[in-house]
């Protein structure tokens, strides 16, 4: 299936000239198409013009703060995702603007890097749910677990599954996969916990038990190749 890619567009709504010129050149460098607002009436303005799928909005602005920025774009259009940038003194205020829609947050003073990171994090979120529409049953949910897997996308994949799961509990496929995610990560005794359930569902099932005599024999060594997991394409 096909998944069309969007636009990767990046308004930022921020009254300090310094933090708006230095994301803009930063996304800009990577590739985002980026628009810059001074106020929360400036950004709600250029909304109303062009609907941004990702916004990085600052968390105290003059005039219209950025509580109420939110809930006015909130009230326009729940499909763009905002990261809010916050001030040491405001993580509680951060998280309350989660609760209200952002996200994710950002706090000041932050590294370029770190934003770059998590606006990529937030476009994938649209790939991720772009695909999670497409999708339709059990095997799908799997097959595109499995592609996530290859790519190293480990959040994406643990999403897939649990929907995956949601579709059939009584599958050990998506346990199976949720054990190399875990040994991958360097997580070996959830790993093991995993491959044991898939077992537990399916005594029978081949890949699990692949996977749980080799972990066992190899520990931690070489856990960072996927090729050595079994991920069950045959066997599925």
């Amino acid at each position: 299936m096909g998944v069309k890619k969007m636009n990767e567009k990046v308004l930022i709504i921020d009254d300090e000239k310094n933090i708006r010129m230095t994301l803009k050149k930063s996304l800009q460098k990577a590739g985002y198409e980026v628009e810059t607002a001074i106020n929360g009436e400036d950004g709600l303005e250029k909304f109303n013009e062009e609907k941004f799928p990702v916004i990085l909005l600052d968390m105290k602005l003059p005039g219209i703060d950025g509580i109420e920025v939110l809930r006015k774009i909130n009230d326009l259009d729940h499909q763009s995702k905002i990261i809010m940038i916050t001030g040491y003194g405001s993580v509680d205020t951060a998280i309350e603007a989660m609760k209200l829609g952002a996200v994710d947050y950002l706090r000041k003073p932050f590294k370029p890097e770190e934003i770059l990171q998590l606006v990529k994090e937030v476009f994938a979120r649209f790939e991720l749910e772009a695909k999670e529409a497409e999708a339709d049953g059990f095997e799908e949910y799997l097959n595109l677990a499995k592609s996530e897997i290859n790519n190293r996308n480990f959040k994406e994949a643990v999403e897939l599954l649990k929907k995956a799961t949601s579709e059939n509990t009584e599958k050990p496929g998506p346990f199976n996969l949720l054990g190399i995610i875990y040994e991958l990560q360097g997580n070996q005794p959830r790993a093991m916990k995993m491959y044991r359930t898939a077992l537990s569902l399916d005594p029978t099932y081949r890949p699990a038990d692949n996977n749980l005599q080799r972990a066992g024999e190899m520990g931690m060594e070489n856990k960072t190749d996927i090729e050595d997991r079994n991920l069950g394409d045959e066997d599925e």
